[in-house]
């Protein structure tokens, strides 16, 4: 991730290492977003998540999913620049391949509704061309300030 990338990720999100999943935003429409993340050896879950056979968990994919749509809403202006969303539903996931250390994730990210008050998006993980997860789900926004 360039330096340049890292600092407006961080703009945009207000997750912080060891839980930021979004290296670069690389397209950002009302239609459509796609992100990427590398996931390096040094993520701290593989040291307990299967160590003789480290795999990025499901979760953490799901929460690369949410991140990049919720940083490529800001982007664009959608969100408020205080505004903090959580996730408040997840639905039709589905993991197709195991996501290893050193790989990059790219998100693709569809905008199905977004209002003030809630974002619901569904989504696409993959590493190459293949796919790795996909998801639905549902964000409540809410107006805050991060500590």
């Amino acid at each position: 991730m360039s330096e340049d990338s890292g600092k407006e990720i961080e703009e945009l999100l207000p997750h912080r290492a060891p839980f930021l999943f979004v290296d670069e935003i690389l397209r950002a429409d009302k239609e459509k977003i796609s992100a990427r993340h590398v996931f390096s050896q040094g993520e701290f879950f593989f040291k307990g998540h299967f160590p003789q056979y480290p795999v990025v968990p499901g979760v953490i994919l799901v929460e690369t999913l949410a991140q990049s749509g919720g940083a490529g809403l800001r982007k664009l202006g959608l969100l408020g620049g205080e505004d903090l969303f959580f996730l408040a539903s997840v639905d039709k996931v589905k993991f197709r391949r195991q996501v290893r250390p050193g790989e990059e994730v790219r998100c693709e990210i569809e905008n199905l509704r977004v209002s003030s008050r809630m974002i619901k998006q569904a989504g696409k993980a993959y590493v190459g061309e293949e796919l790795a997860a996909e998801a639905e789900w549902l964000c409540l926004v809410s107006p805050g300030k991060p500590a």
